[in-house]
């Protein structure tokens, strides 16, 4: 383990910092939102039954991994000029070398949804009902591999739930961003009824699939338009991934950066 105690303090300044520059947006977020729910009511009656499906996917997900979960044998691909083999080899790694693993990852998540929401939006509303759970997955499986490449497994239950709490908190305003953070904060501590208390809380998950209707589901409205739709689609599912991103890398790295100050 190369990271000094100094250099670990500093970036996670960087992480604190960007944790509060997310009560920045609430204004613009609540303003920005209030269309999509004047119209949720406009919203077709199919892709409010697409996204109602997730609710059950994601509590599956929750539970069992199902057909979203991301396998820890692909370690050496995160590393490949690394002679890294399992967790326990990533877990000694720099966070730096984590970082950029992540880096890598992201770029090609962006890549994958940029294409997977030109190519779903060019046939507008016969290809829309596809759309919506392939953005779902990716987003799910980017998440996944980022617990892998910070040193956390996803076939554990509670890093599952940490997955959807980090979907959650990319969908929430500024009051569920704040509980959120105060309960993933509390998701390695040491005292365990804080940390069952955030494990029983396994209808957090309800809110992602609503906060989804009303954030994502109205704005691929745009998508019902033949052709004009590759556009709308293209942008629209390169920035959910790229927040989800943002978001998985910041509290991912957040919780490696405790543990190794805890080591110091």
């Amino acid at each position: 383990m190369t990271d000094s105690k100094e250099w670990l303090l500093t970036e996670l300044k960087i992480v604190e910092d960007w944790e509060k520059d997310q009560s920045d947006l609430w204004f613009w977020e609540k303003i920005g939102r209030l269309p999509f729910k004047i119209m949720d009511k406009w919203t077709p009656d199919f892709i409010q039954k697409k996204i109602s499906v997730l609710l059950d996917e994601l509590g599956q997900y929750i539970q069992t991994g199902g057909r979203y979960l991301s396998s820890v044998k692909n370690i050496p691909n995160y590393y490949p000029n690394l002679h890294v083999r399992d967790l326990d080899d990533v877990r000694i790694l720099p966070v730096s070398t984590m970082d950029s693993a992540v880096e890598k990852i992201t770029n090609n998540r962006k890549r994958i949804a940029t294409f997977q929401g030109a190519t779903t939006g060019i046939g507008g509303l016969f290809t829309l009902t596809i759309d919506i759970p392939l953005l779902l997955s990716l987003q799910l499986k980017t998440l996944q591999d980022m617990a892998i490449c910070y040193g956390y497994n996803p076939n554990e239950k509670e890093e599952r739930l940490f997955v959807v709490k980090c979907l959650q908190f990319v969908s929430s305003d500024i009051v569920g961003k704040q509980a959120i953070l105060a309960q993933l904060s509390q998701f390695d501590g040491p005292d365990e009824s804080s940390r069952r208390e955030v494990m029983s809380e396994l209808q957090g998950w309800r809110e992602v699939v609503f906060s989804f209707r009303d954030q994502i589901g109205w704005k691929k409205l745009f998508q019902m338009i033949p052709i004009a739709g590759l556009v709308f689609g293209a942008f629209i599912n390169r920035s959910a991934v790229n927040d989800i991103a943002e978001a998985g890398k910041m509290l991912y790295r957040k919780r490696r950066i405790i543990e190794r100050l805890r080591q110091h």
